[in-house]
């Protein structure tokens, strides 16, 4: 971008339309300056934007907006440059916003395609909508193994502008089924008179079209790849995805497991661009939820009232049982529900889980306890607010917290196995979740030790 050319002059040019001026500043432009530039400037004036910008350039800025831009645009540039448009993007890219957009609005968009582009578009559309059958592209290249190095090489320089990546070349049967994966650099270093049978090894690597998409994310992650082969059942080669876009679906992915894990359903949009009534309507149900599980600690409370009539310092100290369970319990949620995500432990560690999570709750409900019972030990010196039963009182806190912790600590590790046992999402075992549960069972921990420990004395 020119030094001397700010944004007010763009924006003018954008006002006034003057394509002629906008062509000869924007020529030097990138995409990811013009992305900047989108951002800064109204729809209307994005009209003559791509008006002005050559063929390659306005697909390019085009797949680097979001979605929500890209929709929006579709209304108002002309279907002409719509056509070029979509029929330039990678297929992937296009597939991701043909699914957001409605039927109406879709048949439109396909009308505009080329009959080889259509025939792509229906195709990666008709997979599940969270397969990776919708995120991989067919533009890659495709050798076959009794090819020499040379001929691979000739080929890659005829082809390799319509290819999504260079870095990976697919070995391919006669009848177009995955043999094997190799790098570029594996051909380039080979004697161009060598066989590509002779460089293969072998070890390729593939995922199913009907995979989910968290299978691909955790391949991806394990063989550290620049793109993965999409095949069928039986191994024939369909697509590939890139890492890129499963980069772009980790994100996701994470965004959705964090929305859920503060009780919240998954948006599909991002924040600011949620309608107000839409964010209410997903965040209602489970706050909906939580309150009436708080209510049973209500009622807990209640059946307890003549106790606590009886001892008004044990209500002093509800809060502090409650919260501390809440507390651990989170924790615990929180750290598996991560440990599952990355493929660190999975349902056969359970035996495991709950041992270090015993151990866990165990100590770390001593150290709370320990706290509690010196808190009203010390109170006990200078006051006489707990009586002549101080030691009893404190024993009562102590012990219930090393119970509700160890409490809360179990079920936040477990529960998320437990859901995902049933074919939940383990991130549905939100904290708030965990902490209204734990506040329940906590209640009924700590008056089940009281009526123990203070059953004669001031009970």
């Amino acid at each position: 971008m020119e030094g001397n050319i700010t944004n007010i002059d763009i924006k003018q040019l954008l006002q006034e339309g003057n394509l002629s001026d906008l062509k000869e500043l924007l020529k030097d432009w990138v995409p990811e300056e013009l992305v900047l530039l989108c951002d800064e400037i109204t729809l209307e004036e994005a009209v003559p934007l791509f008006k002005a910008i050559d063929r390659d350039m306005a697909f390019q800025l085009f797949e680097k907006l979001e979605i929500s831009q890209q929709k929006d645009l579709l209304e108002v540039l002309p279907n002409r440059l719509v056509a070029l448009i979509i029929n330039d993007m990678s297929a992937d890219d296009r597939t991701a916003l043909l699914e957001e957009v409605d039927p109406v609005r879709l048949n439109q968009l396909l009308k505009l395609l080329t009959l080889r582009e259509k025939q792509v578009a229906i195709s990666l559309l008709g997979y599940p909508e969270d397969s990776i059958g919708r995120l991989m592209t067919p533009d890659y290249l495709t050798v076959m193994e009794h090819w020499k190095v040379s001929d691979v090489l000739n080929y890659i320089r005829e082809n390799g502008e319509r290819s999504e990546t260079l870095d990976i070349i697919y070995v391919v049967d006669q009848k177009g089924f995955l043999v094997d994966d190799l790098k570029i650099g594996e051909f380039l270093l080979a004697p161009v008179d060598a066989l590509v049978s002779d460089i293969m090894d072998g070890k390729k690597v593939s995922l199913l079209v009907t995979d989910d998409e968290e299978v691909a994310i955790n391949v991806f992650k394990e063989f550290n790849r620049v793109a993965l082969p999409v095949t069928d059942s039986q191994g024939l080669l369909l697509g590939i995805v890139t890492i890129d876009d499963v980069l772009e679906l980790s994100e996701k992915e994470d965004t959705e497991d964090i929305q859920k894990i503060g009780a919240v359903e998954a948006f599909e949009e991002p924040y600011m661009e949620v309608p107000l009534l839409t964010m209410i309507k997903k965040r209602a149900p489970w706050l909906i939820i939580l309150f009436l599980g708080e209510l049973l600690t209500a009622s807990a409370m209640s059946y307890y009232e003549h106790e606590i009539a009886k001892a008004v310092v044990l209500a002093l100290f509800i809060p502090l049982i409650v919260s501390s369970g809440g507390n651990t319990g989170s924790q615990a949620a929180t750290l598996i529900i991560r440990a599952m995500a990355l493929s660190e432990v999975s349902l056969s560690d359970w035996f495991r889980i709950m041992k270090r999570e015993i151990i866990s709750g165990l100590v770390l409900g001593l150290i709370l306890g320990l706290l509690g019972f010196v808190r009203v030990a010390a109170w006990s010196i200078f006051t006489n607010v707990y009586g002549e039963h101080w030691i009893y009182i404190g024993l009562t806190i102590g012990l219930s917290l090393m119970g509700v912790v160890l409490w809360g600590t179990l079920m936040g590790s477990m529960l998320p196995l437990i859901l995902k046992r049933l074919g939940a999402d383990p991130a549905t075992s939100s904290a708030p979740f965990i902490a209204t549960l734990v506040d329940v069972t906590g209640l009924l921990i700590y008056f089940t030790i009281a009526a123990m420990l203070l059953t004669g004395k001031l009970l």
